[in-house]
């Protein structure tokens, strides 16, 4: 038997069943109010909230992106796939192991022969909400039944095996069976329109874009608390939501981040982690300034503009040579102007041709010589035979 904790040391909320409490599919919102109102009540508690494996898939719809928050930052735990005893087996084990208290409202039968001390003063808290009033928590008893009769009897050492006093410890048939995972919607409730990663995402996509266009991780913003979970606080950023994890409101965190910070309060914070996937903004509280840490922001770039080395000018390309005519893909050599052509010489003008004559007047033939008049032949004088009479006187 576990030793019985002192005041409340340390309480394992049954998140299930608290969030199921009066209703027929669990709330996140129900549970975050029955935290919040239980830590309230006993301020120096440590809180840890245990969920089935099956909560993220029976909450509402909107739910969903603030519980796979919470998940993610170990503020709600879910045990692991398989688990032996379900939900209820992870609950008892832990609360076993740190000697801590459990809020909730199961009486947990089939385990009545493993973990006696649940019917210890103080291990067992109830709660319920009530109208006007709030959260009402009160001590309580396990109720016992049938599946307690029988779990304590299974319980108890065998009488035919002699010289073994340890009981041997056994679970109902029930209780060892695996979480069954819900193949379909509770009985009244309607899938939401499908939309583009609207169930996972915390912020429209068009004010998420243009904060993270103007705001890096290290950029320090000045926000609005707008409400508590019991895993940190919701911030407005404009037209944007962030989120402050209790995680990072100190070392140990806060029990609450009412601690920390107030509703409706201004509160400066730094931009720690961007998820783009579901467009979230994880911040935590600073006390930079948003013009100081703009001033060295603006310091380290212009260092960092002086420290570059100016890049050298790359230099000019050389210019190709002249590739030589006749060697393999030299340029060929500027081909010598073949030698002009010899005028051809021009042909004298054909001198005007003289009137009266398309060529050259032929010269006057020169007049043939007037042939000589043969000369008179002699008249030979026949030889007379006589001589020529003497010439009168």
């Amino acid at each position: 038997m576990s030793p019985k904790p002192a005041a409340l040391k340390h309480v394992i909320v049954d998140g299930s069943n608290i969030a199921t409490e009066g209703r027929s599919k669990p709330s996140l919102k129900q549970l975050n109010d029955a935290v919040m109102a239980f830590i309230n009540d006993h301020p120096k508690a440590v809180i840890t909230v245990i969920v089935d494996a099956t909560f993220g898939h029976r909450i509402d719809p909107k739910e969903v992106t603030a519980f796979d928050k919470a998940v993610e930052h170990n503020e709600l735990v879910t045990p692991p796939a398989g688990t032996v005893g379900r939900g209820d087996g992870f609950v008892l084990s832990i609360a076993e192991k740190v000697g801590a208290s459990i809020l909730s409202n199961d009486s947990y039968q089939e385990f009545h022969g493993q973990y006696e001390w649940l019917f210890d003063e103080g291990r067992l808290i109830g709660g319920k909400p009530v109208p006007n009033v709030g959260w009402v928590f009160v001590n309580r008893t396990p109720v016992r039944g049938e599946k307690s009769r029988r779990a304590i009897r299974e319980s108890q050492p065998s009488s035919d095996k002699p010289g073994k006093g340890v009981a041997k410890v056994k679970v109902s048939a029930e209780a060892m069976k695996p979480m069954p995972v819900p193949k379909s919607l509770p009985p009244g409730a309607t899938l939401p329109a499908k939309k583009i990663d609207n169930s996972k995402s915390v912020n429209d996509i068009l004010p998420f874009l243009q904060f993270v266009e103007k705001n890096t991780v290290g950029s320090v913003v000045v926000g609005i608390v707008e409400s508590y979970s019991s895993h940190g606080a919701y911030v407005t950023l404009g037209d944007v939501r962030g989120y402050v994890p209790l995680r990072l409101l100190g070392s140990p965190p806060p029990r609450s981040a009412r601690e920390v910070m107030q509703l409706g309060e201004s509160v400066t914070l730094e931009i720690v982690e961007i998820i783009a996937g579901r467009r979230s903004i994880d911040l935590v509280p600073t006390t930079k300034s948003v013009s100081e840490v703009a001033s060295k922001s603006k310091k380290k770039a212009a260092s960092a503009k002086k420290a570059a080395p100016a890049k050298k000018a790359v230099p000019a390309k050389k210019a190709a040579p002249v590739k030589k005519a006749a060697s393999a893909k030299k340029s060929a050599p500027v081909k010598k102007a073949a030698p002009a052509k010899k005028a051809t010489p021009i042909k004298k003008a054909v001198p005007v041709k003289k009137v009266a004559s398309a060529k050259k007047s032929a010269p006057a033939k020169k007049a043939a010589p007037v042939k000589k008049a043969a000369p008179a032949k002699k008249a030979v004088a026949k030889k007379a035979a006589t001589k020529t009479a003497p010439r009168r006187k």
